[in-house]
């Protein structure tokens, strides 16, 4: 039995939890892949205040009282895919990779967005451990690609999952 449990974010705590965790995946996923000058800026106040800033469409994944990881979702930001769903942002903390959070986080996800037959997702080009994820859970590149300023350019992925898939099980 799985010792955590997802909900939506509610509550001061859960927000700042969650301005943790994306301050410290942030941290842990990006550092190597983009400008470190860059992820220095990305501190743990502004992420904080990020998190009480956009508190609509969050997903805490909590073990105890601590959030471990969280997932952003919502319609398709994208003008060419206006009847898609989109996975904004999925993050857990390092320390609790590999124990299916991230699998938990997307199927949570996924069940807020049931209204769309197909979601998208953008991710870092050289994100490889984020993109075995996502391939494995069943989105396939659709060969967009966007620049991204990240202290440097970088470039962005999307990848799509279309419903009539089925999902693999962790």
């Amino acid at each position: 039995m799985e010792s955590y449990q997802i909900k939506e974010m509610e509550g001061e705590a859960e927000i700042s939890g969650k301005g943790y965790v994306h301050y410290k995946s942030w941290h842990e996923t990006y550092a190597g892949l983009i400008d470190e000058e860059y992820l220095q800026g990305v501190t743990l106040e502004s992420c904080i205040a990020m998190a009480h800033r956009w508190t609509g469409n969050i997903l805490v994944a909590k073990e105890e009282e601590k959030v471990i990881g969280f997932a952003a979702y919502g319609p398709c930001r994208d003008k060419d895919l206006p009847e898609y769903g989109e996975v904004y942002a999925i993050y857990v903390l390092q320390a609790h990779h590999d124990r299916g959070i991230g699998y938990g986080l997307m199927n949570a996800a996924f069940g807020k967005l049931s209204k769309y037959p197909k979601i998208a997702v953008w991710v870092l080009r050289g994100n490889e451990r984020a993109i075995r994820f996502y391939k494995r859970y069943g989105f396939c590149m659709d060969g967009s690609e966007k620049e991204v300023v990240l202290g440097t350019p970088k470039t962005e992925l999307r990848m799509i999952f279309e419903r009539k898939q089925d999902r693999p099980s962790f």
